[in-house]
């Protein structure tokens, strides 16, 4: 008679790393062996995060202590004009038939003299004479009209011609009005003939003259204004501010 066979364990296969990165089949370990061989390798521990550093607590400075003297307030700075400059000196112009001038001291007009000061504006204008263009017109329609109907022979219709085209000529010539702008007095009117551009530029540079002179007399009044006004000035006290210990508590 055969003796029974002991019983027998069926242990599963397990998967394990070596470091060959190549793996095997083992079993578990046998009972009552607990060597390191027979142990799996435990996973490394990941190392622990470093604290931060503690954050040091600001104190707060003490407010200063309000004193009691008063409070004075910083002197302002005074702002002074400076000399004016010297004026500036013109040169002579004169017109093409030398009866306006301008120099150094004022306008000159025809032997009148005006200083720059009196002057508010000076302005020109071209105009036209309409009578001398209407009778031009006319004449010339008359004459041509009666030689047209055989009223008038050619000698005679010729001079009317001719004496039509000279009034026309005239009126549409014209001339160039000056005006001279005096504050509170009346305004003085003068008429130049010639051609209207040159007039322009000759009161353009008028105006110019002009509007320097006032701008220097300006400067000057007001630096000798502030001048006197230094001179007149008495410095006050300054009146004694309360201070904050003398207010009443809240």
């Amino acid at each position: 008679m055969k003796a029974p066979l002991p019983p027998v364990r069926l242990v599963p296969p397990q998967w394990i790393r070596t470091a060959t990165a190549s793996g095997a089949f083992v079993g578990p370990p046998l009972p009552g062996n607990t060597g390191p061989a027979n142990q799996a390798p435990a996973a490394a521990e990941p190392d622990p995060a470093p604290e931060p550093d503690p954050v040091p607590l600001l104190t707060p400075e003490p407010l200063p202590e309000p004193s009691a003297e008063p409070f004075e307030a910083a002197p302002e700075p005074e702002l002074r004009l400076l000399p004016p400059p010297p004026p500036e000196h013109f040169a002579t112009e004169r017109s093409e038939d030398g009866r306006v001038a301008l120099t150094n001291e004022g306008l000159e007009v025809n032997g009148e003299q005006f200083g720059w000061r009196e002057l508010e504006g000076v302005d020109v204008q071209a105009v036209r004479w309409l009578l001398g263009v209407l009778l031009g017109a006319f004449t010339i329609c008359v004459f041509l009209l009666g030689y047209l109907q055989f009223w008038l022979r050619s000698v005679p219709a010729a001079l009317g011609l001719g004496l039509g085209i000279a009034l026309l000529a005239w009126g549409l010539r014209g001339t160039n009005r000056w005006r001279l702008h005096r504050p509170g007095r009346e305004t003085r009117h003068f008429a130049f003939s010639g051609a209207a551009r040159s007039w322009q530029q000759l009161a353009r540079e008028a105006n110019r003259r002009l509007r320097q002179r006032h701008h220097e007399a300006a400067a000057t009044a007001a630096y000798w204004l502030q001048q006197a006004e230094l001179a007149n000035y008495i410095p006050s006290a300054p009146s004694p501010r309360p201070s904050i210990t003398d207010q009443p508590p809240g």
